[in-house]
């Protein structure tokens, strides 16, 4: 096995470095919305997704901040607002279909799938996912309804304000870093392993669904293109595959990202993989003409 120590050290570190760039600045502007009250006056633009998937509407940059960017950048606005575990856990099984349209929908596109079709699919399949969570049978005191106000902490002044944000968002980076640490080591890790390097080269659909399933859109969306490139996947294969990983991918890091903050891991992924099983073939059998 050749696991190279150093260079999973440097990998983590350079994750490390960019996760707090992200977080510390982004957790603070949150903070300052709020303070002066801003939030408010622009979460009216995505209020009817927020009341369609059961969270304040305060919640709203926070819910776009993700789709548009990636979820860090939804957890710098979100973790000031004091949401229930049970909102953390629909905003992760949300977001963890619909996040990172920029990136991923692009990643997507490099395969024949169309942005639009991307998008489309991954927003309305993470709708449907928060509407099947609704009839899990939570505790129902963590129900909160999307009309409910967001307690704000009451600040001195602005620098009290300042202090406490930036006090926060480094406690959160720390949190989040230490868990993108540990998985970087563990992936790396078994990556290396002698019986997955030894079949890795005999890439097939279930290898491409496995990758992006636990590692995320870009490791799986990679080997698919090594084989789409290669002749050996039809064009009805890439778009089952595809599909599947648009709705359940990273499985793993997306899902405990929310988890630090008390979601329910567990319908996060198991309502993500349920849809992605009943999805992607009815999509396959019928919509190989989606590809260009």
């Amino acid at each position: 096995m050749n696991f190279d120590l150093k260079e999973t050290l440097k990998v983590a570190v350079r994750s490390s470095l960019f996760i707090v760039k992200l977080i510390v600045p982004l957790y603070i502007v949150a903070d300052t919305l709020l303070y002066f009250g801003i939030l408010n006056h622009v979460a009216f633009v995505f209020k009817p997704l927020t009341e369609l998937i059961h969270l304040p509407a305060e919640s709203a940059v926070g819910i776009a901040a993700g789709m548009i960017f990636n979820l860090y950048a939804a957890i710098a606005f979100l973790a000031p607002l004091s949401l229930t575990p049970f909102q953390w856990t629909v905003v992760g099984l949300f977001l963890g279909i619909a996040h990172s349209f920029l990136v991923e929908s692009a990643i997507m596109k490099k395969l024949g799938i169309p942005v639009i079709y991307s998008i489309i699919l991954r927003t309305l399949t993470a709708i449907v996912a928060v509407k099947l969570l609704m009839l899990l049978p939570f505790n129902l005191s963590s129900r909160i309804s999307s009309k409910k106000e967001v307690s704000v902490k009451v600040y001195k002044n602005v620098f009290d304000m300042l202090g406490h944000s930036v006090q926060h968002a480094v406690i959160l980076s720390g949190k989040i870093v230490l868990l993108i640490v540990v998985i970087i080591f563990a992936l790396n890790f078994i990556k290396n392993l002698p019986p997955v390097k030894r079949y890795s080269e005999k890439v097939n659909t279930m290898f491409s669904i496995l990758t992006g399933l636990f590692l995320g859109i870009t490791y799986g969306a990679g080997v698919l293109i090594n084989e789409a490139e290669s002749g050996s996947l039809t064009k009805r294969d890439i778009l089952f595959i595809g599909t599947f990983l648009m709705i359940c991918h990273s499985v793993i890091e997306d899902s405990f990202l929310f988890v630090i903050f008390g979601a329910s891991w567990i319908p996060m992924v198991a309502i993500r993989v349920l849809l992605a099983v009943a999805i992607s073939p009815a999509v396959a059998k019928v919509g190989s003409k989606i590809l260009t």
